[in-house]
């Protein structure tokens, strides 16, 4: 029999979760939830919105689980506040970590974290609470993920690296080995970190810049 669960959650996230929690997953998502003043819609992908005030009345924090569906927002600032308001209601926090994803850490994973598929954690790593990994990362052996960050695709997480609360690293980012990240930092796509971060620092990689060259000129294409 599965768990039944609530998602938190109206949006592109909250869609998502109910794919892979539907999909790959030993729970039943039976609803949604968001705060009283975004509740626009009563169904969401075929299931009731209920107002996250009224959440207990409906589903009682001793029969089913919470799944915090939000984005990086305001430096996972938002994320974070719900996952703390849904303890505080005595919610059991669930976790989405794909079957697809290759995880050697003896599953040294917190609650309400999204890992997706093709993401490979080494031996040794330790992923904290309100965690998400979108596909394709390599988090490397001894590595530490602190609660409420966010790593979106094809980041590279050397060995022995330790990353603070609240962090936001960019597509396709690499972090060197035994580094400290600290809480707060932004480390944008693309980017190439060889030392510590400072708490609240912002590493923006260099764009691409439009070729003064049209491509109908380009003669090997």
């Amino acid at each position: 029999m599965k768990t039944p669960l609530v998602i938190f959650g109206s949006g592109e996230i909250a869609q998502l979760a109910h794919f892979y929690f539907s999909s790959d997953s030993k729970y039943e998502v039976v609803a949604f939830t968001v705060d009283a003043a975004y509740l626009t819609e009563t169904i969401f992908c075929g299931l009731p919105v209920i107002a996250f005030e009224e959440v207990t009345r409906q589903y009682a924090p001793e029969q089913y689980e919470l799944f915090i569906a939000l984005s990086y927002s305001k430096l996972n600032a938002v994320r974070k506040e719900k996952y703390l308001a849904a303890k505080a209601l005595g919610y059991r926090l669930a976790s989405f970590i794909s079957p697809r994803a290759t995880v050697l850490n003896d599953g040294r994973i917190g609650e309400n974290c999204f890992i997706f598929e093709d993401n490979t954690i080494q031996p040794f790593v330790t992923v904290g609470n309100n965690v998400t990994l979108w596909s394709g990362n390599h988090i490397g052996h001894h590595s530490t993920i602190k609660d409420h960050c966010f790593i979106a695709s094809h980041v590279v997480v050397s060995g022995g690296v330790e990353i603070g609360e609240q962090c936001f690293i960019g597509v396709n980012a690499t972090l060197r080995d035994h580094i400290k990240i600290g809480e707060k930092c932004v480390i944008g796509a693309g980017v190439l970190l060889l030392a510590d971060a400072e708490p609240e620092g912002v590493y923006i990689g260099a764009a691409t810049e439009r070729s003064k060259v049209p491509s109908t000129r380009l003669r090997r294409i």
